[in-house]
């Protein structure tokens, strides 16, 4: 199971992070959201829970629950600046379609 930050994803992440000094890392998860079915979620892990998996990225603790990590797996995170906004977005070969606003995701395993 792999989830790989772009240099920039990985440099928001040490940001992000270090701003809090009780974080021990990065989440990243899925919830049920939008009209294609799940949402990335993006937050600072204060925690880990025993069956949670850590993955240390350059430095940084991903921190991804079990549920997650099966629709997570192979992705590719990237952070971009548009003009500006900014925002992390995800490439994930296991999204099959998405919602015209790009907010959520679909499975073809409807997981």
């Amino acid at each position: 199971m792999t989830i790989q930050l772009t240099p920039a994803a990985l440099e928001r992440a040490r940001r992000f992070v270090s701003a809090d000094p009780a974080a021990i890392g990065l989440r990243l998860g899925v919830k049920k959201t939008g009209c294609s079915g799940w949402g990335y979620v993006v937050d600072v892990a204060h925690e880990a829970a025993q069956d949670d998996s850590v993955f240390d990225q350059g430095g940084v603790a991903l921190v991804i629950d079990p549920h997650s990590l099966v629709l997570l797996d192979g992705m590719t995170v990237d952070f971009v600046k548009r003009g500006l906004n900014q925002e992390f977005v995800f490439d994930n070969p296991n999204a099959t379609a998405a919602c015209g606003c790009g907010e959520s995701f679909t499975t073809a395993e409807g997981v």
